[in-house]
């Protein structure tokens, strides 16, 4: 298996996230009209610019999944029953727990955080999973099944899980958690919907064109620096309108991030342990376990700025999410490695 090697906006993009953080914060500072001009192309809670930008975020990893391989994940339902298992009933259960356990007395935190964790991974995870050397077909199987999957039930788990659970506990009193289905459904179709169709044209517009060739090693590498891009955009613009969470943040991330570090590594080591027991191989174990453990940020990021708003700090809690993935799940990489050599002797 060819190995892919992470681009260096990839490679660093922890680090652009705070350099975006920092500039937004400073745009706010200097420039407090920023909050009127884009307040002024809003429809609702929806600011024009950054729906754009959400969109395009999510274009590029929805025209590169290879729905076409869809059918191979079904070979072994074995595995199928595992990922689905952890992917739908265990992740967001686990999410909404921690969510519960860690952030109770900031509960809009609490709902950006479980927002999180009911979006399935779709793009970065098929980057953990080559460089852990996992099972490619299997991932970009799991990837695409999830990406149908989320099309249809992010909405319902949305109000499953936020709209009645958090409110039939009382978790969330006088903070807004009545989330209409009808309207969690219309922005995941905004925000998902409309990039997958725009991808899956993309891509199959692409094979009849020019071949498949030449959309895998022209035209998606080109598509790809737009997702990085586009969520490096909507933080800066998202921090210039909190500049007066300068003095708070430090607190406010470290708060959001303890749930979410909490989630990716057991979900990672749960699944990988089960697959093992199992007798499942390596390259599939680990394919198994990096999407069972990873996130679509984007989409979460896009759900709660159409729902809440910009100024929301559930938007501000789902941001944090790439900010704490993508360190953890790059360290993990180094974990399959080295339990591939412990557990399965294969260095």
């Amino acid at each position: 298996m060819e190995k892919r090697e992470l681009s260096l906006i990839e490679k660093y993009l922890t680090i652009w996230i705070f350099l975006a953080i920092f500039l937004g914060i400073a745009l706010g500072y200097v420039y407090p009209e920023i909050s009127e001009i884009l307040s002024a192309m809003s429809i609702d809670t929806t600011s024009i610019p950054i729906a754009i930008g959400l969109i395009l975020m999510m274009y590029p990893p929805l025209a590169k999944v290879k729905y076409e391989e869809m059918g191979k994940v079904f070979r072994n339902l074995k595995l199928l029953g595992l990922s689905l298992t952890q992917n739908w009933i265990v992740g967001p259960i686990v999410m909404f727990l921690l969510a519960i356990a860690l952030l109770r007395d900031l509960p809009e935190f609490m709902i950006g955080v479980i927002l999180v964790g009911l979006a399935r991974c779709i793009a970065m995870v098929i980057v953990w999973n080559e460089l852990a050397e996992g099972d490619r077909e299997l991932a970009v199987g799991l990837v695409a099944f999830n990406a149908v999957f989320q099309i249809l039930f992010y909405a319902v788990y949305i109000y499953l899980f936020i709209t009645l659970a958090l409110t039939k506990l009382g978790l969330v009193e006088g903070v807004e958690a009545e989330v209409s289905i009808v309207d969690a459904a219309k922005t995941v179709f905004i925000y998902l919907g409309i990039p997958f169709i725009a991808g899956v044209v993309t891509r199959y517009t692409s094979f009849r064109l020019k071949g498949k060739d030449w959309f895998e090693n022209f035209l998606a590498p080109k598509i790809s620096p737009i997702t990085p891009t586009a969520l490096l955009f909507t933080i800066v613009v998202m921090f210039s309108l909190k500049g007066e969470y300068i003095v708070e943040l430090p607190y406010n991330v470290l708060r959001v991030a303890i749930p979410l570090a909490l989630y990716f590594l057991i979900m990672w080591f749960a699944t990988f342990f089960i697959a093992y027991k199992l007798g499942v191989d390596y390259p599939k174990t680990t394919a198994v376990s990096f999407t069972a453990a990873s996130n679509d940020f984007e989409l979460a990021i896009a759900v709660a700025i159409a729902i809440w708003g910009i100024h929301s700090d559930q938007a501000f809690a789902t941001v944090i999410g790439p900010l704490i993935e993508v360190p953890v799940l790059i360290s993990l990489v180094n974990v399959a490695l080295k339990f591939r050599e412990k557990f399965y002797g294969v260095k």
